[in-house]
């Protein structure tokens, strides 16, 4: 494809840089500003009215500007839907994991070439909403064949590409997790490691307990892979100080947390990773953000795609219900959905608009990040970058804009 054009942006009304250095507050606000992206990064960030020739500009006219969404949760590698399912829970039934074996079965019948076009559908939606880096997992395999093959699709669409090798026991492990965690150990993880960044298991009541969960994040790091672990999400169970004892990058979920969990979190490296919507779809109970924040935790927020708990990719609509139902100021949901997941994915390249991060960034159809949260549900991302390239345009804006010109 060649290097992208250098690109000058000008004309931000409010940009966010995650920086403080560069600018207010913890977002590091600019204001009337310009970035310049060459060769797929940040090359200049100042004052609109100082911005350097470029092959391209855009004039925003007032617009914001904002890095992209790290999206650090999210399970694309599936076959089938639930939506029968969901109308049920929203009944009254209860959520419990076993509704992933319903998807296991699915995307086992499913050809690779459909699999992969469900990723890319859901990667390009994902990137239309303002996500431009989106970790995948595998994970409804659950076979040494199959979840290789779900880590070869995935690594087509992202570089972070997750083992989720113990999700739940599969149908033909029922009542025997101890052997299949004994597969996972010496068949599964040997094969597929060499084709993933992380390892995740799914550590909670109806999956797997505490022993069985440390056995097999432990095998993937002697592999060479990176703990990440569900925890916390139906109950305080040990999810959380399981992952803050092998250190891993993230905990995700966090939706039921003891003060032990929270000053462990606080004094620890795991990032803990908030799902709202996987709450606000089954009915569960939110996570007390407020709490963890006020510790000193470091939050990321994630959008959890998945076909029987949160079937969508919009981290704007997870800032909102985050706004709203736990507490967060608008200012930590938007870092904690950008610079707060590039670190739950232990990244300092992306997150962030600074001179050398990756260009990647979206514009707002207003002027402002508050925007994400005041109007909920309304689709506001008009423009997105990716590497520096324009990825993402919208030519029927519903406000002015300034012209693109060579």
């Amino acid at each position: 494809m060649g290097q992208p054009p250098v690109t000058a942006v000008t004309g931000i009304g409010t940009l966010v840089t995650n920086d403080p250095e560069l600018g207010e507050g913890t977002l590091g606000i600019r204001r009337d500003a310009a970035v310049v992206f060459a060769e797929g990064r940040v090359a200049w960030v100042g004052d609109s009215r100082e911005a350097p020739a470029a092959d391209h500009a855009i004039d925003l006219g007032g617009r914001a500007l904002l890095p992209g969404f790290v999206e650090s949760h999210s399970h694309p590698v599936f076959a089938g839907e639930r939506a029968e399912e969901f109308a049920a829970r929203m009944t009254g039934i209860p959520y419990s994991a076993g509704g992933i074996r319903t998807t296991i079965a699915a995307t086992r019948a499913a050809t690779d070439e459909q699999l992969a076009a469900n990723v890319r559908r859901l990667r390009e939606e994902a990137l239309r909403a303002g996500s431009t880096t989106m970790e995948c997992k595998t994970g409804y395999g659950q076979t040494t064949p199959d979840e290789l093959r779900g880590l070869l699709i995935a690594s087509g669409f992202s570089d972070e590409v997750t083992l989720l090798a113990a999700h739940v026991p599969p149908p033909e492990y029922a009542g025997r997790a101890d052997e299949y965690v004994t597969m996972v150990i010496e068949r599964m993880i040997p094969e597929c490691a060499p084709h993933a960044r992380w390892i995740d298991v799914f550590c909670e009541r109806g999956a797997f307990d505490e022993d069985q969960s440390r056995a097999v994040l432990k095998a993937g790091i002697a592999h060479g892979l990176t703990p990440r672990v569900h925890g916390n999400q139906l109950t305080a169970g040990p999810g959380v100080r399981l992952a803050v004892e092998l250190g891993a990058a993230s905990v995700d979920h966090v939706t039921h947390t003891t003060p032990a969990d929270i000053d462990a979190l606080a004094n620890g490296s795991t990032v803990a990773t908030l799902l709202p919507g996987a709450d606000f779809c089954t009915r569960n109970p939110y996570p007390n953000a407020r709490a963890l924040l006020d510790a000193g935790v470091t939050v990321a927020l994630g959008a959890d795609c998945n076909p029987g708990t949160c079937y969508t990719t919009n981290l704007p609509f997870c800032i909102a219900l985050a706004v709203r139902e736990m507490r967060m100021t608008p200012d930590e949901a938007v870092w904690s959905a950008t610079a707060g997941g590039a670190a739950a994915l232990r990244r300092n390249d992306i997150g962030r608009l600074t001179p050398g991060s990756r260009a990647d960034a979206f514009a707002l159809d207003a002027p402002s990040y508050l925007h994400l949260a005041y109007r909920p549900g309304v689709p506001l991302i008009r423009e997105v970058w990716q590497d520096g390239r324009l990825a993402v345009t919208d030519t029927t804006p519903a406000m002015p804009v300034g012209t693109v010109h060579s």
